[in-house]
């Protein structure tokens, strides 16, 4: 249970200072490596998530613990696990409120976060989070178990996005998934995620306008939650720090392996062009953000870029003053994230 009680500042030391490649170790020490012994020989040193050695082996350092799907009791919602792409190992927690009514619900299909390289749909941290998102929403959520970096580096996590995407609506029709068949509205389909999360539910949106869906489908709305959006040119007063920028695409080149540089739009939607935003596939979106976190000035820029694009769907923006990056993570019983999911919930519900 430790990544619940320690992701918050991780995520904000991450957003704060970035990666680094030579990163003192534990009380300001490194252990030397053992001389020519490549698994004690660091390659690249992204604390507080993992540790690549050269040998290959990447050690991550937190976001590893499982919970195993149930019925849980604090929400009366039911889990369980599914195979997306087998020959890729991705998978999903499905997640079905108590209630049973004749009426189908929306279907929230959702993206984790961190940082690309680290958690799972089956850590504490996301399974609660869904369960209670699932409980309170009234949606059937579909979590998303994608490749993680550097092992698979983007656009691996894209490509899964897409199969589960692909998933979602051929296992709505009758015969199929049991929970999609019988209660899935894909006429309320959204997508969703946190950091990382984030970005690959905005580059989903993108390819899902662009290339068009199965039997004409459609996602209804995107919730872009403290999204993992940032470039190599400072927005805003807060990102000035040229040492955060340069770390910044030092961490963004370890998780796409250099294939794309950090002003890419993969990482920076500002650098798309015009035309790009207007074939964002989905004719609502919510982005929130944090008011302390580094990521914020490019938030704030996504929103507003979106606003006069002439993409011709409704946005809104939901920022949550005096809180670092994706803090509601674990600070799910305060006002202040309760206030946030109450947003996200009307956003998903709202005609």
């Amino acid at each position: 249970m430790a990544s619940r009680i320690l992701l918050p500042l991780l995520l904000f030391l991450l957003c704060s200072h970035g990666g680094s490649g030579a990163r003192a170790g534990r009380r300001g020490m490194r252990v030397p490596p053992l001389a020519g012994d490549p698994n004690s020989q660091v390659k690249f040193d992204f604390s507080p998530f993992l540790i690549e050695y050269k040998s290959g082996r990447v050690k991550r350092l937190m976001g590893t613990d499982v919970v195993a799907a149930s019925a849980d009791a604090l929400t009366g919602v039911s889990s369980r696990d599914v195979a997306i792409d087998p020959a890729n190992d991705v998978r999903a927690r499905l997640y079905l409120p108590s209630f049973r009514a004749t009426a189908k619900v929306p279907v929230l299909l959702y993206f984790h976060g961190g940082a690309f390289v680290v958690e799972s749909a089956f850590t504490p941290i996301y399974h609660a989070y869904l369960n209670t998102l699932a409980a309170r929403g009234g949606v059937l959520a579909v979590s998303v178990n994608y490749r993680l970096a550097p092992e698979h580096p983007l656009p691996a996590a894209y490509d899964d996005s897409w199969a589960a995407l692909k998933w979602v609506l051929a296992n709505a029709a009758p015969g199929t998934d049991q929970w999609l068949s019988q209660y899935g509205d894909l006429s309320r389909l959204f997508i969703a995620g946190d950091s990382a999360g984030g970005n690959i539910a905005h580059n989903l949106a993108l390819r899902a306008g662009e290339e068009g869906l199965d039997g004409g489908a459609r996602i209804k709305g995107m919730a872009l939650l403290d999204p993992y959006f940032q470039g190599r040119s400072p927005v805003g007063a807060d990102a000035m720090d040229p040492a955060y920028l340069q770390s910044a695409a030092r961490t963004w080149s370890f998780i796409c392996d250099g294939k794309y540089p950090i002003d890419h739009p993969y990482a920076n939607p500002l650098a798309l062009p015009a035309s790009s935003w207007q074939h964002l596939g989905c004719s609502r979106v919510l982005v929130t953000v944090s008011g302390r976190a580094r990521l914020s000035p490019w938030q704030r820029s996504y929103y507003t870029t979106l606003r006069s694009s002439g993409w011709p769907g409704q946005a809104e923006l939901y920022e949550t003053p005096g809180e670092g990056h994706v803090y509601f993570l674990t600070k799910l019983s305060t006002p202040q994230a309760q206030a946030e999911m109450a947003t996200l919930v009307n956003f998903i519900n709202r005609n």
